[in-house]
C-alpha cells in the first residue's frame, strides 16, 4: 500500500523535480559566485528550504544586513505561508510525528499538490519529502558546478519567478473555479499600485485573505 502511495507521489512530483533541480542549481551557482562554499548551499537548502527567501538571502549575506532586516525580509517574503497553513489544518490532522516536518516542508509547489482533494496522510509526507530532496539535490549540484566553472549569473534569479508563473498556469488550466486565482492577481495589482513594489506583498496577502473569507462566509450562509 505504502509503495503504491510513494509511486503516486513520485509521479505527481516529477514536474516539480524538473523545476526544483533547475532553480536549486541556480541558487547554488549564485552562492558559489559570491564566494560561499558548497556547504553553505547544502545547509541552507536543508534548513531554510524557501526558494525565494534563499535567493534573497544571498543579497542579505553579501550586504551585511542586520538581524532585524533579515527577520523583516523573511516575514515579508514568506507571509503567504501563514495562509497556506490555515487551509491545511484539517488535512494534516492525525499525522503524528510527521506533522512538524509537513508544516516545515509546505512550499508553494508542494501546496499545489497536497491541496488537491483528500489523499492518504502518507501521500502528503512523501510529496513533501520528495520535493525537499529535489531542492537539496539541485542546490548542492549548482554549488558544485559553480565552484568548478566560471558562469555568468545575470538573470539566473528570474528562474524562480518563471516557476511561479508555471505553477499559476497549471492551476488555471486544471482548475474549474478561477475565483481564487483572479483574486490573487487582482489583489496583487491593486496593492502594487497603492503601496509600491517594496511594500505590496503583505497588504495583498491580507486583502486576498479577507476576500476569500468573505466568500467562504457567504457560501456557508447560503448553504444554511
Amino acid at each position: 500500500m505504502k509503495n503504491s502511495i510513494f509511486k503516486t507521489a513520485f509521479r505527481d512530483t516529477l514536474p516539480i523535480m524538473a523545476g526544483y533541480l533547475v532553480l536549486g542549481m541556480g541558487f547554488g551557482i549564485i552562492m558559489s559566485s559570491k564566494g560561499y562554499s558548497v556547504w553553505w548551499s547544502l545547509i541552507m537548502s536543508i534548513t531554510i528550504y524557501a526558494g525565494s527567501m534563499q535567493y534573497a538571502a544571498v543579497g542579505l549575506l553579501t550586504g551585511g544586513a542586520s538581524y532585524l532586516t533579515v527577520a523583516l525580509t523573511t516575514l515579508a517574503v514568506n507571509a503567504r505561508h501563514f495562509f497556506y497553513g490555515i487551509t491545511m489544518i484539517d488535512k494534516y490532522k492525525n499525522t503524528g510525528l510527521k506533522k512538524p516536518y509537513l508544516m516545515f516542508a509546505l512550499t508553494d509547489e508542494t501546496y499545489s499538490l497536497v491541496c488537491r482533494g483528500d489523499k492518504d496522510k502518507n501521500y502528503y509526507f512523501y510529496v513533501s519529502l520528495l520535493d525537499h530532496s529535489y531542492w537539496i539535490t539541485g542546490c548542492t549540484l549548482g554549488a558544485l558546478i559553480g565552484s568548478k566553472l566560471t558562469i555568468n549569473t545575470a538573470g539566473v534569479d528570474f528562474s524562480l519567478t518563471a516557476l511561479f508563473i508555471t505553477v499559476f498556469c497549471d492551476q488555471w488550466i486544471n482548475g474549474k473555479d478561477h475565483f481564487s486565482a483572479l483574486t490573487g492577481v487582482g489583489s496583487a495589482v491593486i496593492c502594487l499600485l497603492i503601496f509600491g513594489s517594496a511594500d505590496f506583498l503583505i497588504p495583498s496577502m491580507v486583502l486576498i485573505a479577507v476576500i476569500l473569507l468573505l466568500r467562504l462566509f457567504k457560501e456557508g450562509k447560503n448553504a444554511v
